[in-house]
């Protein structure tokens, strides 16, 4: 079965909306509500896949990709050049990248990956699995 939604906390919600509407939009994906307690993106255009929704956290605690829980965000692309977009786009804002965009065989034929941490220290990667 596909996977329906993932909920994530944030430590600021404001800040994350303004992060993931431009990184999400720029991947296919389209806002699909916000209150001031939470938003949401869903994939554009009605195709298939895993809803997204971001919520403040309820305790004050730094995230950890080492601690259990989630750990790493996963979001893939057509094209080669939409994961060298997106290592571009987070280069912009500054944010810490772990791999510059490479082959990652070990993974698969065509892998090809970016990965980088958002604001709250959440890793996120942008995959092709599409030789050339």
């Amino acid at each position: 079965m596909p996977l329906g939604h993932l909920g994530i906390n944030v430590a600021d919600l404001g800040r994350a909306k303004g992060y993931y509407d431009e990184l999400l939009l720029m991947l296919g994906f389209e806002p699909f509500f916000a209150t001031e307690d939470q938003f949401s993106y869903r994939p554009a255009g009605g195709k298939p896949g895993t809803y997204l929704f971001f919520y403040p956290a309820l305790e004050d605690a730094e995230y950890s990709r080492h601690r259990p829980g989630l750990q790493h965000l996963a979001f893939m692309v057509k094209a080669r050049a939409a994961v060298h977009q997106a290592h571009d786009w987070a280069c912009s804002h500054h944010d810490e990248i772990l791999h510059a965009p490479q082959p990652f065989p070990q993974y698969g034929p065509g892998y090809f990956a970016t990965f980088w941490l958002d604001p709250e220290g959440i890793m996120l990667e942008v995959v092709c699995h599409r030789d050339g």
